[in-house]
């Protein structure tokens, strides 16, 4: 049964009228899209380094300069309909506003990339009977910047960025057998165990998004995140960035099995 649009467009407008709470959870069923938006003079890059780093940065739209619209979410407008939003400006974060409207008019040429998000293939694990911490904890997905260096693009570069599920060990290859399904939304894990192999020190101190509980018998399994371009704007330093907050998505009308493979 296709889930229903009204669940995705009600969640869309419960974020343009204030709520700033993570996404997880929301809309079970429908895609949910990480954002970047940068000048146009930047997005050749971005759409290059996106090309050469497909599985931080799955593309899953892009837009004409300027334009809030989506064809993901036909009528929705990106300035308004994610519950968070950063505001870059030379690589430092300057502000985090609910209505991205005014920082937008900055710059009117701003081109905007929606990218794959792993709370997509978040309802068939839990449809799975697989436990996602997160949610259950009513928590942000815990992120972290690692040592593993994208491959860079004209003036962008930057380390990749994994957000992590604790997965029961007898459980973990059918979790990454099930995300492997979604490879337009990270698809399946790029690590498992091991933090330290990723130059993370303690779990306990997510570089994004909230610390979870880490069970005996569980594994912490890393996905590719799409707040890795967050990092690269950090790195990079471009003149101006919009981005979604870490784990406040754009919602979108999409359901989650047209990615599925």
């Amino acid at each position: 049964m296709r889930p229903d649009p009204a669940l995705a467009r009600a969640a869309r407008l419960a974020c343009r009228d204030g709520r700033t709470a993570p996404t997880a959870g929301m809309a079970p069923g429908f895609t949910q899209c990480n954002m970047i938006s940068l000048p146009r003079d930047w997005a050749w890059d971005f759409l290059l380094y996106a090309q050469r780093n497909p599985k931080p940065c799955p593309v899953l739209d892009v837009t004409d300069p300027g334009s809030p619209q989506t064809q993901l979410a036909p009528g929705a407008d990106l300035r308004t309909d994610l519950p968070l939003y950063r505001v870059w400006r030379d690589g430092v974060l300057t502000a985090e506003v609910s209505d991205a409207t005014d920082a937008w008019a900055e710059h009117p040429d701003l081109v905007t990339f929606l990218i794959g998000c792993s709370f997509t293939f978040e309802t068939p694990l839990m449809q799975a009977g697989i436990e996602v911490r997160h949610v259950t904890q009513g928590c942000n997905v815990p992120m972290y910047l690692t040592n593993r260096a994208c491959r860079p693009a004209g003036r962008l570069h930057g380390q990749m960025v994994m957000s992590m599920r604790p997965i029961p060990a007898h459980r973990v290859a059918e979790a990454a057998t099930i995300s492997a399904r979604y490879p337009a939304v990270h698809g399946a894990p790029v690590h498992i165990g091991a933090p330290e192999g990723l130059g993370i020190a303690d779990l306990g101190r997510p570089d994004f998004g909230d610390a979870v509980t880490i069970r005996p018998g569980e594994v912490p399994v890393f996905w590719a995140c799409g707040v890795t371009p967050q990092a690269a704007v950090m790195a990079s330093r471009p003149p101006f960035a919009i981005t979604h907050a870490p784990g406040c998505m754009f919602i979108t009308d999409i359901p989650d099995t047209e990615w599925q493979v």
